[in-house]
């Protein structure tokens, strides 16, 4: 009976509050549903919160007064929970637990007592270990990387010392070449005109003689 009434019910809403929320859980894991009413004064024996999916089927209902409170349907029982404590506040959120794919879709919470209407939608992600081991290798890098990060710097440091000793050690043999060229040089070698050879005045004196 409550779920025709609560057909009817939504087949005549006119002016409702409809609030679409967008939640993420992961498969395994949990996940609050929120729906909460705009007035504060509630009272246990006034309050009817309907939760519906996208399909019509029975997610969780809320109506302390008669002792009705969660959920018939197989694919939801045990699995849902709401928050007592919470309802004379206005807050009529249920949690899902043990997420299942199945579970992604849209979700109704009508509030009766108060007219209020309000959607979400729910997104299921992976694992939570899955999502957590994705996370870790993110965070730690491979090991390849981590040795061409040290060893490359190394490799390269070294290059560059090689490369200066060489062209330190290249430059000081050439100095050291310059150097001895100039000092194994003659003194001949150094003036050409030491290589000319007097001529002789006796020759010529008995030449004008004769």
């Amino acid at each position: 009976m409550n779920s025709c009434c609560f057909i009817c019910v939504f087949a005549v809403l006119i002016n409702k509050v409809c609030l679409q929320v967008t939640v993420e859980g992961f498969i395994g894991g949990s996940v609050v549903l929120p729906c909460s009413s705009a007035q504060h004064d509630h009272k246990l024996q006034d309050i009817e919160v309907f939760w519906r999916d996208n399909d019509g089927k029975i997610v969780f209902d809320i109506i302390p007064h008669t002792n009705v409170t969660g959920t018939k349907d197989p694919e939801y029982k045990n699995r849902t929970e709401s928050f007592p404590q919470e309802y004379l506040r206005g807050n009529f959120s249920i949690k899902l637990n043990n997420l299942q794919h199945t579970d992604a879709g849209q979700y109704i919470c009508y509030i009766s007592h108060s007219s209020e209407y309000q959607t979400l939608k729910l997104i299921i992600n992976g694992s939570i270990s899955t999502e957590r081991g994705t996370e870790q290798e993110e965070m730690v890098p491979s090991l390849p990387l981590l040795l061409v990060c040290i060893i490359l710097p190394v490799m390269l440091f070294v290059v560059v010392v090689i490369f200066i000793a060489v062209f330190w050690r290249k430059k000081h043999s050439i100095s050291r070449a310059a150097g001895n060229s100039v000092s194994s040089a003659t003194p001949e070698d150094v003036s050409p005109c030491a290589q000319l050879k007097p001529v002789k005045a006796d020759n010529h004196d008995e030449a004008v003689g004769k």
